[in-house]
């Protein structure tokens, strides 16, 4: 495979409180936050446009298992399907079935150290 990981999608986070949080990183660090936390845009270098999310979710969340830390990682990927496949061969534990929406497709893996990490195929234009 040509490229696998091409950049960061997302900082997912645990909070004691992520409206709070977010109110934080507004008030002192100029976020621009909604619901889902915030989502920064930039330009590949093909020029098109990129977004990174970054979102704070309530302690007791599931989203992060089978993981028992309190963060995960999102990288964006040129092909999910493929990239699936490949580390599977590799031996890489996959979590859960791939997942496809609007904004692109979802697929988890574990790494070395049983860190959940989200893949994402994005569709960027779904959110313009």
């Amino acid at each position: 495979m040509k490229n696998r990981v091409t950049g960061i999608g997302g900082i997912f986070f645990k909070s004691e409180d992520p409206k709070a949080s977010k109110e934080w990183y507004k008030t002192h660090l100029g976020f621009n936050t909604d619901d889902y936390g915030s989502t920064f845009w930039w330009k590949d270098k093909q020029g098109n446009d990129c977004s990174t999310q970054w979102s704070a979710f309530e302690n007791k969340t599931d989203y992060f298992e089978p993981s028992k830390k309190d963060f995960m990682f999102n990288y964006r990927v040129e092909n999910l399907v493929d990239l699936l496949k490949e580390l599977k061969k590799e031996g890489v534990t996959i979590v859960g079935e791939m997942q496809e929406f609007e904004y692109g497709k979802f697929g988890w893996i574990l790494d070395n150290e049983g860190n959940k990490i989200e893949l994402w195929e994005p569709v960027d234009k779904a959110f313009l």
